[in-house]
């Protein structure tokens, strides 16, 4: 496998002074962008896969373990903050469980028979998709996970970073990034750890914007829930019907911290409950709104 095996590049590290230590990593960094790059095909499938998935009322359930698991959960975690979405459309399963993301739980990455456990609570049917992430693509967890998710009929796929990989050939779809050898053999929290990021944000990213979750590139459903988040909504109030601070504070008052609602009430002039109905009418979708009524802001 070439996640383990040694880099040439950082062949006596230890000898070097930090700065050129720090270099080496940087360099083999700069190389994951262009691996992610080259999966692009793929991870447009994919993209396409989960936002079928959660139109068909299913939901996307990503199963790892270790790093891959941490960086899993990491990514349903902050889903629904930034869109507003239900918990269960964006789902990780960890080998080991919840504490195995603040904790190395030795020997959960081997259990085969606890990867069915944990994933039949979720009830898995033809409309979810179960996604696999490991850097070899051979973790018997998450290899069994996918076994799992493909006998009850769920679609599958696999993230990896090996090729030809045992997960690639039980999971209906591969993403398969080809970060090469670690700065330190084996550390696949590393590169591939990075990889897995990446291909992720692009995953959970494109299937909001895909399913309606932003307008243009503002974060559209943010759940306005503290100051921050408050003053984000505010701002992108103002950008969009070009109000003023008192007006877009006034719109978020009167739409119940609703961005989208203010939207469509700024836009309108409408109240709230017409709002709230002309959204449903579009599914969900704002741009399908201010569509209708001949609105070219962006």
């Amino acid at each position: 496998m070439i996640n383990e095996r040694r880099n040439p590049r950082s062949v006596d590290i230890d000898l070097f002074p930090t700065e050129r230590i720090l270099k080496i990593i940087n360099a083999e960094d700069a190389l994951v962008a262009s691996a992610v790059a080259a999966a692009i095909p793929d991870i447009a499938k994919l993209v396409d896969l989960a936002v079928q998935s959660i139109r068909a009322g299913g939901n996307v359930i990503y199963v790892g373990a270790g790093t891959s698991g941490r960086i899993a959960n990491l990514d349903a975690a902050e889903c629904p903050p930034t869109f507003s979405t239900p918990p269960e459309w964006v789902q990780a399963v960890l080998a080991g469980g919840a504490r195995a993301f603040s904790q190395a739980i030795e020997g959960s990455e081997d259990d085969r028979d606890k990867a069915g456990v944990d994933l039949k609570s979720k009830k898995l049917g033809k409309d979810d998709l179960v996604i696999g992430l490991a850097a070899t693509g051979s973790t018997p967890y998450t290899l069994a996970a996918l076994e799992f998710a493909k006998s009850k009929g769920a679609k599958t796929a696999a993230i990896v970073c090996a090729e030809n990989s045992p997960m690639s050939r039980v999971a209906g779809l591969t993403v398969y990034t080809a970060v090469g050898a670690e700065i330190i053999t084996g550390s696949t929290r590393m590169k591939a750890g990075t990889a897995q990021k990446l291909v992720l944000n692009m995953l959970s990213t494109a299937m909001m914007i895909r399913l309606g979750m932003t307008y243009s590139n503002w974060m559209i459903n943010v759940s306005m829930t503290n100051q921050k988040l408050r003053e984000r909504g505010k701002h992108i109030l103002q950008e969009i019907l070009g109000v003023k601070p008192n007006d877009a504070e006034k719109l978020v008052e009167a739409s119940g911290a609703n961005l989208k609602v203010a939207v469509i009430m700024g836009a309108t002039g409408c109240d709230r409950k017409e709002a709230e109905k002309r959204l449903t009418e579009a599914n969900g979708n704002l741009r399908n709104v201010l569509g209708h009524l001949g609105s070219g802001r962006e």
